[in-house]
C-alpha cells in the first residue's frame, strides 16, 4: 500500500527486455534502506526491486516488470530516460498524507489542456469511458503516482470523461507533474473506496 505522496523522482537507466522488461532506475534514496522483494510505486505502479546498489543520494534499484504491466500504463513509460515520480512502499505508523493508493493502474488518461491559475496549474485530463463512473468531484485520483483531489467532472458525449486538478508550485517541482503537457499520457489509479462502491451499486441494480 502506498499513500500517493511522492518521495523522490527517478530515472530510468537501463531498460532491455527479456522475458520480462528488466528495468534500472537511479534514485537519490540510500540504497542500504532498500530491501531486496520490496515494493516501490514507480509513477504509480507497484514494483518489486530484485537487485539495488549505488551510494546514498545516488543509488539505483534493479525491477522485473511484466508484459501485463506494460500494456497497462504509458505507452513508453519504460524507456531509458524517462523520468519516474517513486514512493516507497507504506509502513505501521507512517503519516497517511494522501489517500490509500494500491499502485494498480485502472486506466491511462490524456492531458487536454494545461492553465496557470494563480501560482498554481489547472490540468484538464480524459479518461476513458470505464472510469468515468468513479471520478467525482472533491474525490481523489492517483495521476503518476501522486494523491490528487477533483475539482470537477465533465461527461463527454462519447462516454469518456473529463476531469480537471489543480497542481500547486510544490507539487510540480517535487513531482513530474509541473511538466506534462496536452497529449501526454498519465497513469491513473482510481479511489479504492470508489471501485467497491461502484461494484455494490452495480450488483443492487
Amino acid at each position: 500500500m502506498f499513500t500517493g505522496i511522492v518521495t523522490a523522482i527517478g530515472t530510468i537507466r537501463e531498460a532491455r527486455q527479456g522475458g520480462d522488461l528488466h528495468a534500472v532506475i537511479a534514485c537519490p534514496f540510500d540504497p542500504a534502506s532498500i530491501a531486496i522483494g520490496a515494493s516501490i510505486a514507480c509513477s504509480g505502479v507497484c514494483l518489486t526491486v530484485v537487485d539495488r546498489g549505488g551510494s546514498a543520494g545516488d543509488a539505483w534499484f534493479a525491477v522485473d516488470i511484466s508484459g501485463e504491466t506494460v500494456s497497462c500504463s504509458v505507452p513508453g513509460r519504460w524507456a531509458v530516460g524517462q523520468r519516474l515520480n517513486l514512493e516507497p512502499a507504506l509502513k505501521l505508523g507512517d503519516e497517511l498524507g494522501g489517500h490509500i493508493v494500491t499502485g494498480h493502474v485502472d486506466g491511462v488518461g490524456e492531458v487536454v489542456g494545461v492553465c496557470p491559475e494563480g501560482e498554481s496549474q489547472r490540468l484538464g485530463i480524459s479518461a476513458p469511458h470505464a472510469l468515468a463512473p468513479y471520478l467525482a468531484a472533491k474525490g481523489s485520483i492517483t495521476l503518476d503516482g501522486v494523491s490528487l483531489t477533483v475539482n470537477e467532472v465533465a461527461d463527454q458525449p462519447d462516454g469518456t470523461c473529463h476531469f480537471a486538478l489543480n497542481i500547486i508550485p510544490h507539487t510540480a517541482e517535487v513531482t513530474t507533474l509541473g511538466g506534462l503537457k496536452p497529449g501526454d499520457g498519465v497513469n491513473l489509479e482510481i479511489d479504492v473506496l470508489a471501485r467497491y462502491l461502484q461494484r455494490m451499486q452495480s450488483l443492487r441494480g
